[in-house]
């Protein structure tokens, strides 16, 4: 693969790029991960030549809150400055799919069903089915935890994916940047640090473990690719 450097923006200590961080790490793909809760510089655009692809990852702040946690607004242009530009592939997780469709002209609010928490499956739409990067996951199980939804996306994206109750799972905007409203990086050791994982649902991410590992580290295989590419 052609040497690949990813800037991977981190809000929060208890939400690193664990499982495909494991993975790109493995494929040599180079990570400047930039923790903006630490106080460190997030760019508002990137060098090709320098970073092939970008990681927002997620976070316990809202996608607005940008008065307490000032690099969000840093993030947003990031963001909106690479989908204009289409200058190198993007995958927003969680917080990051929330930034997205915030930065992009979207609305993001409390999900009306309510806190998602937990395994949950993925449900694709028939433009998911034949997305370079969520092809192939229908049905699979991931991880969720979040009280806000794009609730209103931006116009133009295609929506990839939606829960049972109907929010928008996973959406791409223009062609090398996606939002993904749950957590395919999210290891159970991460995930029980999180307020409100009872026993019950940390045995059951456990025991789901292999196949959460086996859905989702070829997720940083594609994205690597794309970035490579």
């Amino acid at each position: 693969m052609t040497a690949v450097r990813l800037l991977v923006i981190e809000h929060e200590s208890e939400d690193p790029i664990g499982l495909l961080g494991e993975r790109f790490t493995e494929l040599g793909v180079e990570l400047d991960v930039r923790r903006g809760h630490a106080g460190e510089l997030v760019p508002t655009t990137v060098d090709p030549s320098e970073h092939q692809g970008i990681v927002v990852l997620g976070g316990y702040m809202g996608a607005d809150d940008d008065e307490e946690h000032a690099w969000l607004t840093h993030t947003k242009a990031l963001l909106r400055w690479v989908v204009e530009t289409d200058a190198v592939p993007v995958l927003g997780i969680c917080l990051g799919h929330q930034l997205l469709g915030s930065a992009l002209g979207g609305r993001v609010a409390r999900n009306p069903s309510g806190r998602a928490i937990g395994l949950t499956p993925v449900g694709l739409l028939a433009e998911g089915h034949a997305d370079p990067l969520l092809a192939g996951t229908d049905g699979a199980l991931a991880l969720q935890y979040n009280d806000d939804i794009v609730i209103e996306p931006p116009p133009g994206v295609t929506v990839l994916a939606r829960t049972s109750d109907g929010a928008a799972q996973a959406i791409r905007y223009g062609t090398r940047a996606w939002g993904v409203q749950f957590h395919p990086e999210v290891t159970p050791q991460t995930f029980g640090l999180w307020s409100g994982v009872t026993d019950e649902m940390l045995t059951a991410t456990y025991a789901a473990e292999p196949a959460l590992r086996h859905t989702w580290a070829p997720l940083a295989d594609r994205f690597a690719a794309l970035a490579a590419s």
